[in-house]
């Protein structure tokens, strides 16, 4: 396995690929590499003859300086994962390689969506999230990039860029990878202490019930997000910051579920914020039973 710190050496390895005949496989990390993220170099690994991962913290995605700095750093252990999944090249450049000129004046402005949930919570971050996937993607050239469900709305808007500005590349959507408790795997989890790690999977356990009472027939959003938001209020650990429902197609919010819909949360446990999310499909929408999880 290659590991690459300068972006035209970069550039070179998967032109190098393609020349050979092989199709490129991109799973875009920031490190601190866990379960989730091996599902998305396996997934990679099975679809693609050449598997680049990046290893590159952004920190244009960062509002929070202190957020920045407690994000975890793992290089030897991730360059380990990667390598057993199978990787043949990790770029993993430093921030004055991928940033020669300091911070980029030009950025890719995330849209209407951009704004709202994570966006709303977190200005600039997709911003700041499209700008180094856009590098990436340049970098790396025509290619499949593997991106999980759980950051859903970034998983979205990269879709959108793509679409928008005719980029190189496919994004592949890989299911979110969840604890045996449901708590979707995230680096952020690393931070919580036993009792708040405990009362963590109640995102999933809000999100499922809505989805449940979705299958039972619900159908006005206002009411599912009234569901989730309660058991979200029932666990003393947790500070709900949002609650949502959207059309799954649109990502408008869903005032009525007439489809597919995604249920969306975000919210405090102790001083760490988590996010998931899970897709529902109405029975009378599809044939089938609601789903729980995606």
């Amino acid at each position: 396995m290659d590991v690459i710190g300068d972006p035209a050496a970069f550039a070179r390895a998967c032109d190098a690929a393609r020349a050979r005949g092989a199709t490129v496989g991109l799973v875009p990390t920031m490190g601190a590499l866990h379960d989730g993220h091996r599902s998305l170099l396996e997934r990679a690994r099975a679809d693609e003859s050449f598997v680049a991962m990046t290893l590159f913290v952004n920190p244009l995605q960062f509002g929070d300086p202190q957020d920045l700095a407690a994000y975890p750093h793992h290089r030897d252990q991730d360059l380990a994962i990667a390598a057993a999944a199978g990787c043949d090249a990790v770029f993993a450049p430093s921030q004055e390689e991928m940033y020669p000129a300091g911070a980029p004046e030009v950025t890719i402005d995330a849209g209407p969506l951009g704004e709202r949930l994570e966006g709303a919570a977190r200005p600039g971050h997709f911003r700041g999230v499209l700008t180094v996937v856009a590098k990436l993607l340049s970098l790396a050239g025509p290619c499949r990039a593997y991106f999980g469900e759980k950051d859903a709305q970034q998983l979205e808007l990269v879709r959108r860029m793509l679409r928008d500005l005719d980029l190189p590349g496919e994004v592949v959507a890989c299911p979110t990878v969840r604890a045996p408790d449901g708590l979707a795997l995230s680096s952020r989890n690393d931070r919580l202490s036993a009792q708040e790690r405990a009362a963590a999977p109640v995102l999933f356990r809000a999100l499922s019930a809505g989805v449940f009472v979705i299958g039972a027939g619900e159908r006005a959003g206002g009411l599912i997000r009234a569901q989730v938001a309660d058991v979200l209020a029932g666990e003393p650990l947790a500070r709900t910051d949002y609650v949502a429902v959207v059309d799954e197609a649109t990502w408008d919010d869903a005032d009525t579920v007439r489809g597919p819909v995604r249920l969306l949360a975000a919210a405090r446990i102790g001083g760490t914020r988590l996010i998931d999310n899970v897709v529902a499909r109405p029975p009378d929408a599809t044939g089938t039973p609601g789903e729980r999880g995606e």
